[in-house]
């Protein structure tokens, strides 16, 4: 009986310890299976997080620059450059890491079993009470319509964790329109409740879930939350100190956080620790989806060693890759900025062969990120150009537009798809604005194309709709809109009067991009000195000389020609007027049957002569199908005719892949052909 008693007293000693009389103490985790508790004279919303003894309190110093502070009773942010916030230090009995049992029972030697799930009356006095529904993000996101009705929700009956709130809210967010949004996250900033929830966050932030502090992150960045803020930064560092439980689902959900926010500091320490973390994890990663996320976020000056990492482990998984996965690695490489040829070339033909169907959106990104690689694959522009040429009636000209300008910065040029968008051009002109007229020039012009029987009807209309905006567009916009006609051998009067006024050439000749601008008034001058414009105002300005450029001229070629014509016979780096440099010159006889001696041409009567011009060409004057020259090597080619030159083109690239007898024998059998070179598909006079 003795020993009955003792026990019974020892187990009562035990529960006065756990239970003090000064206040009520919960012996369960937080926020899990958590009974209501009745306090007297306390507010039970602010008993989660507020009313934590000090000693369980440490003050943390964050060096954030120029945070902004939600106060409390202001619906403004302040800033302040140091802050001391302070954080709790939580124990491992209210850390929810694993999940707890219903009940937390103490025996008494087998005596009786004591439950301590119980609620605390006015009295003090523990009563028993059916435990509440906890709140979720799922329910909250179907019972709300609104942003404001979660906070007034929260305000209600604050509920842990605080991150379903914020999820919630985001997914509400996602459902509106973007007026609707703006207006609903103003309302958000303004609630009451708002800046107690943000201080719930922070407070909870070292003890919740690590998945549902990422998702709170993610929610918080989408919803607009200003980066700079204590709240967003305090959830950096705490992602930051507890970044070793980071699982897979984590991994991606943080390098979508990451992908959406701005550099600094406390981003860029996050990064960093991301990196190491996926160095170390990159051969565990299952799921695709996962990898092509990470590889989106973590930088671009991510080490080589780490790119090389992930470019290996996507080409383990490409057995595994569907359709998406193949859309998505295009801009997974560009955003890491790495260039894997295989890679691309394996995902392309996933895209070319699932490209029905396929919207602009994930187009548009493809051919972006192929720009940005600088991966050029012919057969990939192909079809997607064949497959927007097909259903050419379902696609927004603007969509169109889109796609031409990424194909002429790819130096891609599809006749078909062309010709098209310059027939619905033709008959339906009042698409035409300023940025669009500039735009569809400069990559006509860039490409030299232009369709034989549409041209001169397209050119005037493009000018007509030029002459209207005139009052309106500015100096460089015309000069680009002009320079685009030069190139295309098409001079609208009224354009090239209004850019040849003195304040139009000074307000050129003083911009941040005057070398350029030089450039292209020069090309003007040349085209209305030698492509015989009838009537043009002369620049009365003496333009500036453009910086000299002295060519190189091909060694190879070079030392071919010596070989086959001897010195004397050939001249290098020539200066012809009005700006032009040509690599070689050779003069022949009118047949072109005998190479004329430099030193005795002057006996020969200049009708006599036949001058040669030799360029030597990069890829980059050509368009991608390396046949087709544009437009600046296409008015070269025009203006040197014009000043009575045969030109020969020699592509460098192809004459370092020969040996030198067999360059010689190229040289040998242009210089003595008959063929004249087409100068361009099409060359046509204005009238004025």
């Amino acid at each position: 009986m003795n020993n009955r008693a003792g026990s019974f007293l020892w187990n009562l000693g035990q529960f006065s310890t756990l239970a003090p009389t000064s206040r009520t103490v919960r012996l369960y985790p937080l926020g899990v299976y958590r009974p209501k508790i009745v306090y007297s004279n306390r507010n039970p919303r602010h008993l989660l997080l507020n009313n934590f003894d000090n000693r369980m309190q440490s003050s943390i110093r964050f060096l954030f620059q120029d945070a902004l502070i939600f106060k409390p009773g202001d619906d403004d942010f302040q800033t302040k450059g140091i802050c001391t916030v302070t954080a709790l230090s939580v124990n491992r009995l209210l850390c929810p890491r694993r999940q707890p049992s219903k009940e937390s029972p103490v025996f008494d030697n087998g005596l009786k079993k004591i439950n301590f799930y119980h609620e605390a009356s006015s009295k003090g006095v523990l009563t028993k009470e059916t435990k509440p529904t906890p709140v979720t993000c799922g329910k909250l996101s179907q019972e709300c319509t609104s942003l404001s009705d979660v906070l007034d929700t929260f305000s209600k009956a604050p509920a842990f964790p605080s991150s379903n709130y914020f999820s919630a809210m985001w997914t509400i967010a996602k459902r509106m329109s973007d007026d609707q949004k703006c207006f609903e996250k103003q309302l958000m900033f303004n609630h009451p409740a708002f800046t107690q929830l943000c201080e719930h966050m922070m407070r909870e932030a070292k003890i919740m879930y690590y998945d549902q502090l990422l998702f709170s992150l993610h929610a918080i960045v989408k919803l607009g939350i200003p980066q700079n803020t204590l709240l967003v930064q305090t959830l950096l560092r705490v992602v930051q100190e507890r970044i070793n439980e980071c699982d897979e689902k984590c991994l991606s959900v943080l390098s979508t956080v990451l992908e959406a926010m701005e550099p600094c500091k406390n981003v860029d320490v996050l990064r960093a620790g991301l990196r190491m973390l996926v160095d170390q994890q990159v051969w565990k990663i299952e799921h695709v989806f996962t990898l092509q996320t990470v590889m989106r976020s973590i930088g671009k000056d991510t080490p080589i060693v780490l790119k090389r990492k992930l470019e290996m482990k996507a080409l383990r998984e490409l057995d595994r890759f569907s359709v998406l996965n193949s859309q998505r690695m295009f801009g997974a490489l560009a955003a890491m900025d790495h260039r894997s040829v295989t890679l691309l070339n394996e995902c392309s033909k996933v895209v070319i062969g699932n490209i029905h169907g396929c919207p602009f959106k994930v187009l548009f990104s493809i051919l972006q990120s192929c720009r940005d690689l600088q991966y050029r694959n012919l057969d990939l522009f192909n079809g997607i150009a064949d497959y927007v040429a097909t259903t050419f009636d379902i696609w927004k000209l603007k969509q169109v537009l889109f796609l031409l300008i990424l194909f002429e910065n790819l130096a891609f040029r599809h006749t078909g798809l062309m010709d098209l968008f310059m027939k619905k051009i033709v008959d339906e002109p009042d698409f035409l604005n300023m940025k669009n007229i500039v735009s569809i020039l400069h990559v006509y012009s860039s490409l030299n194309h232009l369709h034989r029987c549409q041209a001169r009807e397209f050119l005037e209309i493009m000018a007509s709709a030029l002459t209207g905006y005139l009052h309106h567009i500015s100096s460089e916009n015309l000069l680009n809109a002009v320079y685009s006609f030069c190139l295309m051998n098409h001079f609208p009067l009224a354009s090239v009067n209004q850019l040849l006024q003195k304040d139009m050439l000074s307000e050129l000749l003083e911009s941040d991009n005057k070398e350029r601008n030089v450039h292209r008034l020069h090309v003007l001058a040349a085209c209305l000195a030698l492509d015989g414009v009838p009537c043009h105002k002369a620049i009365d300005l003496a333009l500036p000389s453009p910086p000299p450029v002295r060519l190189r001229p091909n060694a190879k070629v070079a030392e071919g020609l010596g070989s086959l014509l001897g010195k004397g016979y050939f001249s290098e780096d020539v200066q012809l007027p009005h700006n032009y440099r040509i690599d070689f010159e050779i003069r022949m006889d009118s047949n072109r049957s005998q190479v004329l001696p430099l030193s005795d041409v002057n006996v020969v009567t200049s009708t006599d002569v036949q001058r040669v011009a030799v360029l030597c060409v990069p890829r980059s004057a050509y368009c991608l199908d390396l046949t087709h020259p544009r437009g600046f090597l296409a008015m070269k080619m025009r203006h040197l005719k014009v000043m009575g030159f045969h030109v020969i083109l020699v592509n460098n690239w192809e004459v370092e892949k020969l040996e030198m007898k067999d360059t010689v024998t190229f040289l040998k059998s242009e210089i003595y052909s008959t063929e004249a070179l087409p100068i361009a598909d099409v060359n046509f006079q204005s009238s004025c």
